[in-house]
């Protein structure tokens, strides 16, 4: 009965926060597919539940099935936010330039929501894939855990470019690599709440 308790408070209180922040979600709006609000909605919830579990000290037991059809769920969202863009957005540019883009976004010229988008979420949004890759693999190589990133990465920033949903960016592909390495970084806490049948 606690659990059921602690778990509905989490997820209420996952809610009240998207529902309090639903105005700069919806900005995301003018420059995202709509499904960005799913997007938003799953992360929010699967973040709060589990730093209030981490923070009480509570496991949570998750059949390997259910992590899969939320990790695929995930990945479609992501799909779509990558491919399925506004179509008033032109894209046609190559950045072979390290840290260009990111500089550019911090240097605070532009709009500061999209600069905080495509900087916080190039890295956050990738996070989870980093868990993953250590959730389901059991001794995963250098190889797996180094450079299968960097080609999937590289093919999807090749495909955005071939398919003019988005620009291909070096910086994008650091920043994902960066994400799915604080993946990897934080399994062992995530571990701490997440018990794999």
């Amino acid at each position: 009965m606690v659990r059921y308790r602690l778990f509905g408070f989490a997820f209420g209180l996952s809610q009240l926060l998207f529902v309090v922040l639903l105005p700069l979600w919806l900005r995301l709006l003018s420059y995202l597919n709509p499904v960005v609000l799913a997007v938003v909605w799953m992360c929010l919830t699967v973040f709060v539940v589990f730093v209030v579990y981490y923070l009480c000290k509570e496991t949570v037991n998750m059949p390997k099935r259910v992590i899969k059809i939320l990790l695929s769920s995930y990945s479609v969202g992501l799909l779509i936010l990558l491919f399925f863009r506004p179509m008033h957005q032109v894209y046609n540019q190559i950045n072979y330039i390290p840290f260009k883009t990111i500089l550019a976004f911090l240097s605070g010229n532009g709009n500061m929501l999209v600069a905080f988008y495509n900087i916080a979420a190039n890295i956050l949004l990738f996070i989870p894939y980093g868990v993953a890759a250590l959730m389901f693999y059991r001794n995963p190589s250098k190889w797996q855990l180094g450079i299968v990133p960097v080609v999937i990465i590289l093919l999807i920033e090749t495909t955005q470019y071939l398919t003019k949903r988005g620009t291909m960016d070096i910086d994008d592909l650091i920043l994902n690599l960066l994400g799915i390495w604080i993946g990897y970084l934080l399994y062992p806490v995530i571990q701490k709440v997440v018990r794999v049948k």
